[in-house]
């Protein structure tokens, strides 16, 4: 495992990505994205153009040189939100849409549940959950829910 990379990373003066490769030629506007954001977070990451062209691919995030690594992370971290469910509270009813008040990692908030077709199952036994704005909320694993917590979501499932 090297942790010698054949290109560079920065960023330019609006904060956005900057990617210079072998050829020299710098890459403005570059993206990191997550194969498996739910799954595998550190691993799987490609460096994405402003055209959409891979330019290189990650296999794990901790294979890069520390420098390389805070940037991609810094640059996932503002782009994605995905808080993760930790209690349920209480629902406002058992029949959608209904509204849920949870604590998650970044704090309690509520959230309106369209449709029981708005919690998507992962690999078990992660859960997804959409509000209706759009908003998604990880459980990451459904059996780890306090027992409130988990009576209320099997209502749902």
């Amino acid at each position: 495992m090297s942790r010698n990379v054949p290109y560079l990373l920065s960023r330019n003066a609006f904060g956005r990505l900057v990617f210079t490769g072998t050829d020299g030629e710098a890459r403005q506007g570059v993206v990191p994205v997550r194969a498996f954001p739910i799954t595998a977070p550190d691993q799987g990451i490609a460096l994405i153009d402003a055209q959409g062209h891979e330019l290189v691919w990650i296999d794990r995030l901790n294979d890069l040189p520390d420098e390389l690594r805070l940037l991609v992370e810094a640059d996932l971290a503002s782009r994605e939100f995905i808080p993760e469910i930790k209690r349920i509270h209480e629902v406002s009813g058992f029949a959608a849409p209904c509204t849920w008040r949870v604590e998650t990692d970044r704090g309690r908030t509520a959230f309106i549940l369209k449709g029981e077709e708005d919690i998507r199952r992962l690999t078990p036994p992660a859960l997804l959950i959409a509000d209706s704005h759009g908003i998604h909320f990880l459980i990451r694993d459904r059996a780890a829910l306090d027992h409130h917590s988990r009576r209320i979501l099997d209502r749902f499932l």
